[in-house]
């Protein structure tokens, strides 16, 4: 290997070694701190939690039929200072689809869940310590004949 070959490797392995320091420096790299947060129980759950109290502040968007189960586009907005944000699809087995946490969580999520079937998407907004919630049926149908 010629010198300037050397040099080479040596300046990238440099530069990626000194951009995950900067990132674990400054907070953005913490895999563990990830999956110490992850609410596995919650996850695995069969059946929805309190949903508190039904509220206007929350918009659920997702299609009224969607055609693949599998990739259902979910939006939801909300004018409250959230503590979290969950999204369930009430008739999967495990109906807790997602799950946005942290002190101010964002007041529009987007993703896409899977649904098993026909059921309701809902969002429950943690705010105050008080769980809010909005709902929206969603009709799943099987390659598009109905379901």
């Amino acid at each position: 290997m010629n010198t300037d070959m050397k040099r080479r490797v040596f300046l990238k392995g440099s530069l990626a070694a000194g951009t995950v320091g900067v990132a674990v420096s400054a907070g953005l790299l913490a895999p563990q701190a990830v999956m110490a947060a992850w609410p596995k129980a919650e996850f695995e759950a069969k059946k929805m939690g309190d949903l508190g109290a039904a509220s206007g502040d929350i918009n659920v968007k997702a299609p009224d039929i969607a055609e693949n189960g599998a990739v259902v586009p979910v939006t939801v907005s909300h004018s409250m200072n959230a503590d979290s944000v969950a999204i369930y699809a009430s008739a999967n087995g495990t109906p807790l689809v997602a799950q946005f946490m942290g002190p101010g969580a964002q007041s529009e999520v987007s993703t896409r869940i899977k649904m098993g079937k026909t059921g309701d998407v809902i969002a429950v907004v943690k705010s105050g310590g008080k769980m809010h919630h909005a709902k929206k049926s969603v009709k799943v149908t099987i390659g598009g004949c109905g379901g």
